[in-house]
């Protein structure tokens, strides 16, 4: 074997090693969605959009759960930044698991999604301390679910 002792990069031996350290992630996100393939494209999605990101302090971090009891059990205060909920799942609704999460952490965004529509006046007769200030239509163009989401975090 030969070894180059040499660190110039003019040696025809030398290859500097480039350590790549991963970049703190800016924010952190939870999707919740019963169906897999919803959680595991907007996963997909969301952390692509990191590497084409201009600015490198925007990386988002983004967990998943297809099960709204087991995200709640799992839930923990001042860690998600935005909670991406669904509304029609089996055992919690998304605006029960809401209304659970936000006394858990009153301080995280949350924005609802959905493939049908929403009554918003029926919703606040049963759910006068929810706002729908974010909410999202399934289905959504990969563009608009990445805008949308910086802009909840901005």
């Amino acid at each position: 074997m030969i070894y180059s002792m040499s660190s110039s990069a003019e040696d025809p031996l030398y290859h500097p090693v480039v350590i790549k350290q991963d970049q703190p992630f800016w924010k952190k996100i939870l999707i919740v969605d019963d169906e897999a393939d919803i959680t595991i494209t907007f996963k997909a999605v969301i952390e692509d959009s990191n590497n084409h990101n201009d600015a490198k302090n925007s990386r988002i971090e983004v967990s998943t759960s297809n099960n709204p009891v087991l995200a709640l059990s799992e839930f923990k205060p001042n860690f998600y930044d935005l909670l991406l909920l669904d509304i029609n799942m089996p055992y919690m609704n998304g605006f029960e698991l809401c209304e659970r999460m936000l006394a858990i952490d009153i301080d995280v965004k949350v924005c609802f999604m959905s493939s049908g529509k929403i009554n918003r006046e029926a919703l606040r007769d049963i759910y006068p301390a929810l706002s729908l200030g974010c909410f999202i239509r399934k289905p959504v163009t990969i563009d608009y679910l990445v805008k949308r989401i910086m802009s909840e975090l901005d």
